[in-house]
């Protein structure tokens, strides 16, 4: 049986403020995250990103370039300063001939919490349970490898030049 929720920890050595800015900041996240949003980020949009190359890891930016240029839906959910900011999107909705808007978006959170010496950012992913089945493992194993690389992704950015 496929696990509903995906959960990835990282501890950060950097001001709540750097991280916030990181997964607020529309910008600043398509740097590390890979992707280009069409508009900032504000609770209840609904956004198209385009897949870019992560600008922080040059092995991570050539796993994505195939499929630079992709365009997928992007809604932000909730935004709570500081503390929280949550979206929605189709998991591994790479196919171009398929239409992933009749299927449900799973909920991405990322949550904050000052620790003595930085930030744990905790990222989760749920509601795989209403993939369709077909799609439900695949897309499951692939955000779970996924957001592994993410979290190494967000450390690099805000150690390089282009989180300052």
């Amino acid at each position: 049986m496929i696990p509903d929720r995906i959960e990835k920890k990282v501890h950060l050595r950097s001001s709540l403020e750097r991280v916030w800015q990181a997964i607020s900041n529309a910008e600043q996240f398509g740097r590390w995250f890979g992707v280009n949003f069409d508009g900032p980020f504000i609770a209840g949009t609904r956004l198209k990103g385009r897949i870019a190359p992560t600008q922080v890891d040059p092995e991570v930016a050539k796993l994505q370039k195939p499929h630079e240029g992709k365009v997928f839906d992007f809604e932000v959910d909730r935004i709570e300063p500081m503390k929280r900011i949550s979206f929605r999107w189709h998991p591994f909705a790479i196919d171009p001939n398929f239409d992933y808007s009749k299927e449900p978006m799973t909920l991405i959170v990322f949550e904050l919490e000052e620790v003595a010496d930085g930030v744990l950012l905790t990222i989760s992913e749920s509601g795989f349970d209403k993939i369709p089945l077909e799609r439900r493992a695949q897309a499951f194993t692939a955000n779970d490898g996924g957001w592994t690389k993410q979290t190494g992704l967000i450390r690099k950015f805000l150690t390089s030049d282009l989180g300052a």
